[in-house]
């Protein structure tokens, strides 16, 4: 299947997570950017509030691309203790990368979110919501990011990603649905018909009108 866009992504994820629907102890995370239109379609499907949830990676010093830990919202950190030892990372190294790499993910929430207040997380069910899912070691972080902030369940939603990548990944979240899960795949990109960059004021833009949307939705349940 080839995708028309996130949106379409989205409403068919959507129709795979229908039991979540209209529940109060169930939240929507997107995965920024790309990730936002795609939660914002379930979100609004399901009739769930939506938020956000930024990862940025711990690199080695001097072999950034690599990665020892990630910082998350929520003010949760994880850390992989063998690539530390592997590559002899310092405690003094590992407090100045984590206070880094705080700096910018508080900037990109507050960019984000303004002034309204993160979801909470703690004994509800989460579901992750990303465009696709290539290797799965982002999302893996995040699921260990997740994890530490003692949510009830945690389920990942994604319109696409490999067989390996799913069969790995379904093992340390509570349900991993997966729209499609081609054999063939070499890149997230390869099944959108439009594939393009989520700018952040899209993303601010999505975030504010599912909170309106809501706002909306519980004045008609009262009224």
């Amino acid at each position: 299947m080839i995708f028309r866009n996130r949106q379409q992504a989205g409403q068919l994820l959507a129709s795979r997570l229908e039991k979540y629907a209209n529940r109060e102890d169930v939240i929507v995370l997107g995965v920024p950017r790309g990730g936002v239109p795609v939660a914002f379609e379930v979100a609004k499907a399901l009739n769930l509030p939506l938020d956000i949830f930024v990862l940025r990676k711990l690199g080695v010093p001097g072999r950034e691309e690599l990665a020892f830990g990630a910082v998350g919202s929520g003010g949760v950190r994880v850390l992989n203790p063998n690539t530390v030892e592997q590559f002899r990372i310092s405690d003094v190294d590992i407090a100045a990368v984590t206070r880094a790499e705080w700096q910018e993910l508080k900037r990109r929430e507050e960019m984000y979110r303004g002034d309204r207040s993160p979801l909470e997380v703690r004994g509800r069910t989460v579901i992750l919501v990303d465009d696709g899912i290539a290797t799965g070691s982002s999302v893996l972080a995040a699921i260990h990011a997740l994890r530490q902030m003692r949510p009830a369940a945690i389920v990942v939603g994604t319109p696409i990603a490999p067989p390996n990548t799913v069969s790995r990944l379904q093992h340390e979240v509570n349900e991993l649905v997966c729209v499609e899960m081609p054999h063939s795949f070499y890149g997230v990109g390869q099944f959108y018909a439009n594939f393009s960059q989520v700018s952040d004021e899209e993303v601010n833009e999505l975030l504010e009108r599912a909170f309106q949307l809501r706002c909306e939705q519980k004045a008609n349940a009262v009224t």
